[in-house]
């Protein structure tokens, strides 16, 4: 006689408890370079902060009486420019 849990849909449902499905362990890994990534970048900041870094000259900074607005055009070319070079080298070198 089998048992009414080993038949029917709620048989097929959901994984065992001690596995992992693939597309699970893939968004763990994803997760995981993402946050590295965002803390690398947040300890570059940091670091280029406390050694005086304050923008590129071009960068546009209005102040007034309490107010400052910064618009880092300069810097974010010169950023998109460095992304678009390093991307561009990883696709070349994953090609070949």
């Amino acid at each position: 006689m089998m048992h009414a849990l080993a038949s029917g849909p709620a048989a097929r449902c959901c994984w065992p408890a001690h596995s992992v499905t693939p597309k699970m362990d893939q968004l763990g890994k994803i997760l995981f370079i993402v946050g590295l990534a965002i803390a690398a970048v947040g300890l570059a900041i940091w670091a280029l902060a406390r050694l005086g870094f304050r923008g590129l000259p071009g960068d546009i900074v209005y102040q007034t009486n309490g107010t400052r607005i910064y618009f880092p055009i300069v810097t974010m070319l010169a950023l998109s420019a460095i992304a678009t070079l390093l991307l561009w080298l990883w696709t070349w070198i994953s090609s070949r």
